[in-house]
């Protein structure tokens, strides 16, 4: 069988050493928690992981999946396990680290910044899951995020689009102060109710409320929540998070880990992540032609 032609979103090799030690350890894991020690995996790691950059970076469905790759079934089965076992947010930890270490930053922050937005849905997401966002008049669900300073992801938590930014901002305060204890300081913005701001401080961490100044036209980046924002426009360069496709929750926050690792890996290998907005990209130029 002759070798296929690669795709935009296929690891390099370069991006490929950042995946692979963490993919070989589960599978080490995996394998060795097997009365026979398991079964050696039939399909590279590497062509699996493909495929599901391919789904997260194109928004196909996963039984559309190319034939290029190894079965749907196989590639969506290692994407359940994986997001089980926390493989996509161990994966963001790690290259979150060498990210800040890349940028002259402490490996761990101390400071972060929360932000909620309503996303509408597919077809195949349950109703039991979703809800609607009187201020946004959106029914769906909420992607609630925490940013270190720089906009790398800390923590992701997906509900219904009814749930209160402060209920969801609480549970991700939680987890992120038992993440990183380092964390002393947070901004938010109007959205968060008073009993979050004091829920904040019962875990030592200063939280500061930010807003626009009155009377601003137009886009004004707000002083530190700015970071936040703009990682939601990097997510959005991944086209499975255009909407919620995800049945469970807990994937569709798999999808978020997946495409900041997606981005962290580039950043790190200093690629550039391919956009249909931009005329001078190689897939543009070859259309354009």
């Amino acid at each position: 069988m002759s070798e296929r032609r690669p795709y935009p979103s296929d690891l390099s090799d370069a991006r490929w050493e950042l995946h692979q030690p963490v993919l070989a350890a589960w599978c080490f894991e995996r394998r060795g928690r097997a009365l026979d020690f398991g079964r050696p995996p039939v399909h590279d790691l590497r062509e699996i992981m493909d495929a599901i950059l391919y789904v997260d970076r194109t928004g196909v469905q996963w039984r559309y999946l190319s034939h290029d790759f190894p079965p749907w079934e196989t590639v969506y089965g290692y994407f359940a396990k994986w997001q089980k076992d926390g493989v996509f947010a161990q994966l963001n930890g790690l290259l979150r680290e060498l990210v800040r270490q890349q940028e002259g930053r402490n490996a761990s922050p101390s400071a972060c910044v929360i932000d909620a937005r309503s996303v509408k849905t597919s077809t195949s997401v349950p109703a039991s899951s979703q809800g609607a966002d009187a201020g946004k008049k959106i029914v769906g669900r909420k992607r609630s995020i925490v940013t270190d300073t720089i906009g790398l992801l800390l923590a992701v938590l997906v509900t219904a689009a009814s749930v209160q930014d402060s209920v969801a901002g609480t549970q991700l305060l939680d987890q992120v102060a038992a993440d990183h204890p380092g964390i002393r300081k947070v901004w938010v913005d109007g959205g968060y109710r008073k009993h979050f701001v004091e829920h904040a401080a019962i875990l030592g961490i200063d939280l500061e409320v930010t807003a626009r100044t009155p009377g601003t036209r137009g886009f004004t980046p707000v002083p530190k929540r700015w970071a936040v924002e703009r990682t939601y426009g990097w997510l959005m360069l991944h086209r499975r998070l255009a909407r919620d496709y995800e049945t469970l929750p807990a994937r569709s926050e798999a999808m978020i880990h997946l495409a900041m690792t997606d981005l962290m890996a580039r950043r790190l290998t200093g690629e550039a992540t391919v956009s249909w907005r931009d005329p001078t990209s190689p897939d543009q130029i070859r259309i354009a032609g």
